[in-house]
């Protein structure tokens, strides 16, 4: 068995530090949310696009019910998201939070200018876990392979039960009828998911549709709504 590369030995162990600093800033920040949902999407969706404006359209309605809209924070259907949220007139009459947690990449990825809550992460990992821990739902706009990587692992997190049922809308039917037809009919007739799993997601094309499910969940749980002060 080969020894491990000499920079494994002193750097990972360091590396720690950064991490559990990421997670600390973020469980800080987001900690003083109320009801809030995150929105996934493609970074390359142009503001031109329907569903860049369904975006803003499903962010929007839900700032308004005083619920914050959490995105990745970049450009896109992030931006969309971050838009929404901080252009929306809540019954509280202050603005909504619009967060955004930014993610260090070579290429894509710049912060959007909506946002006003942002934290910023090098490891995915801990970014992933600040898009999930804080919401009481979950958007998920037609996007790649990231959009994919996130849908599946919070499906996987409903499915084992690590966290509650929360609702899980895909939003566009036409992208994501082909991976659904897929599940249904090569995963559940080979006994790879069990029979029910695909019904914990919600397929629409309808903005009011998206919220309804949204603010319907928030209802029977009771969540409070966001606070703005506190972010002050």
């Amino acid at each position: 068995m080969s020894m491990p590369p000499a920079h494994r030995l002193t750097e990972d162990p360091w590396r720690v530090f950064r991490i559990m600093a990421e997670f600390v800033e973020c469980f800080d920040t987001l900690g003083r949310l109320g009801a809030a949902v995150t929105i996934f999407g493609s970074a390359r969706t142009k503001p031109d696009h329907p569903y860049y404006k369904a975006t803003l359209g499903i962010a929007k309605g839900l700032a308004e019910q005083g619920v914050a809209v959490i995105t990745g924070g970049g450009p896109g259907i992030m931006e969309a998201a971050n838009r929404g949220a901080a252009e929306a007139k809540p019954k509280s009459g202050l603005r909504s939070p619009s967060v955004g947690l930014n993610i260090e990449l070579p290429f894509e990825q710049k912060g959007n200018r909506f946002a006003n809550v942002v934290v910023n992460h090098h490891y995915f990992f801990a970014r992933k876990v600040g898009l999930v821990k804080y919401s009481m739902g979950f958007v998920f706009m037609p996007g790649g392979f990231g959009t994919l990587d996130e849908l599946w692992e919070v499906v996987t997190l409903v499915q084992t039960e690590r966290i509650p049922a929360f609702p899980l809308i895909l939003f566009g039917k036409a992208h994501w009828q082909g991976m659904l037809d897929w599940v249904k009919g090569t995963l559940e007739p080979s006994q790879m998911i069990s029979p029910g799993d695909i019904d914990l997601l919600h397929v629409t094309d309808s903005v009011d549709d998206a919220i309804q499910i949204i603010l319907d969940y928030r209802r029977s749980v009771g969540v409070p709504d966001s606070v703005p002060a506190a972010f002050r």
